[in-house]
């Protein structure tokens, strides 16, 4: 049997292909270079390409602080009290207490007398007497106008009912009747409590 003499041909070996250093490798050379103080050779330092760094991620977006305060109270402006009229019934004033002050059965414990005095005098005096009588405790007081037999005494029985109704003194004032259907010229009052709410009455 005859023996072939295979001849052997040697594989020609391609060049690979040379690649490049990565930035990776450059920093880690650059690094070990300067360490063991290996200085390169004139034109071969390699370029080290700086990795710019990344952008920080971006932050999400915090939640604005919650506020637990409570929510400050608006005040609502309180409603004047309805306009007393001298021997009308006033709303929020007991039967009881009505029907003594319009009768009489309720005595003044104090009194004031403007006969004599002219329109704005007797109107800082009523204001001053209605005051004082509240800051002492009174709870019922008489102001006498006169019937109006002269023109001054006609003009304070007419402008008594104003007074009483203005801000500074309508306040202190629970109700206003004539004493008696036949005597116009007094009034009787019956003043609130310092202290309000229903206790005040």
């Amino acid at each position: 049997m005859k023996r072939r003499l295979m001849q052997e041909t040697p594989l020609t070996m391609r060049p690979r292909p040379r690649r490049g250093l990565t930035a990776e490798d450059r920093a880690l050379w650059q690094a070990y270079t300067v360490r063991a103080a290996v200085a390169p050779l004139p034109g071969k330092a390699l370029a080290i390409a700086m990795a710019e760094p990344a952008p920080p991620p971006p932050s999400a977006a915090l939640p604005p602080p919650v506020d637990h305060r409570p929510a400050p109270r608006t005040s609502t402006p309180s409603r004047p009290p309805p306009e007393i009229q001298v021997g009308a019934a006033p709303p929020g004033l007991d039967t009881r207490r009505w029907k003594a002050l319009r009768r009489g059965q309720t005595a003044p414990e104090r009194t004031l007398d403007l006969h004599g005095r002219r329109a704005h005098e007797a109107h800082g005096a009523v204001r001053r007497f209605l005051t004082d009588a509240q800051a002492d405790g009174l709870r019922c007081v008489a102001i006498v106008t006169g019937k109006g037999s002269s023109l001054e005494g006609g003009v304070l029985r007419r402008e008594l009912p104003h007074w009483l109704n203005a801000p500074e003194l309508r306040g202190l004032l629970l109700g206003a009747a004539h004493p008696h259907a036949t005597n116009s010229g007094a009034v009787h009052l019956l003043l609130r409590r310092r202290r309000s709410g229903p206790a005040g009455r």
